[in-house]
């Protein structure tokens, strides 16, 4: 059964309160520019059905997909970017256990960048699909 990442290099764990609060681990390792997002789905994800909340598959899409955007400016991912639109499709539901968030650039230019994202489960299920258009800032509150 797959798990979680471990700790090294490329794998960012609590660097913000969501994060932490919602358990996910930032994967950076690939030097492809493809961010990753993992989530080992617990009870305290749940919506009423039982299932993993849409909120947190969007929240996970958007944080994989924005770090590949942050990429574009350094593979550390240390650009600073912010969100300026994304839709999510969802596709079916997830009951539990592993599910990986995947970001990648599909385009852009120097300041907005175009990026697609999936969301799948341990047997490779598509849960989710994603597009997002982001843009680079100056700092974090987009000053």
């Amino acid at each position: 059964m797959p798990s979680l990442p471990p700790d090294g290099p490329g794998i960012i764990r609590d660097e913000t309160g969501a994060q932490t609060l919602l358990g996910y681990v930032v994967d950076i390792r690939e030097a492809d520019g493809v961010s990753r997002c993992w989530l080992d789905i617990g009870a305290q994800h749940g919506n009423r059905h039982g299932g993993l909340h849409g909120g947190i598959m969007s929240a996970m899409l958007d944080n994989a997909m924005g770090f590949a955007a942050a990429r574009t400016g350094d593979d550390n991912g240390d650009t600073k970017v912010a969100t300026l639109t994304m839709t999510t499709n969802y596709l079916a539901p997830a009951r539990g256990g592993l599910v990986v968030a995947t970001g990648e650039v599909s385009g852009g230019g120097r300041s907005t960048i175009f990026t697609e994202g999936r969301l799948e489960d341990a047997n490779g299920t598509v849960l989710a699909t994603s597009t997002g258009v982001y843009k680079r800032v100056r700092n974090a509150s987009g000053q």
